[in-house]
């Protein structure tokens, strides 16, 4: 299995100078900003994608795969 992905920019600064803090999994670094902050997986949602019978998503963007 492959190691999780990296955040590409600092939420608040945008700046891409990022790197691993010490509090553990998932925190990071913007040494920009000087600010810290962590990522964290909250799970699936419940309701998921619903579509009615003629097979139309009642979700905006597009047709279903």
């Amino acid at each position: 299995m492959s190691e999780r992905a990296a955040p590409f920019y600092c939420p608040y600064c945008g700046d891409e100078d990022l790197f691993p803090h010490e509090a553990g999994h998932g925190a990071w670094e913007c040494r920009a900003c000087n600010r810290a902050f962590q990522l964290k997986y909250l799970g699936l949602l419940a309701r998921g994608v619903q579509s009615d019978r003629s097979g139309q998503s009642d979700q905006p963007g597009g047709e279903e795969i």
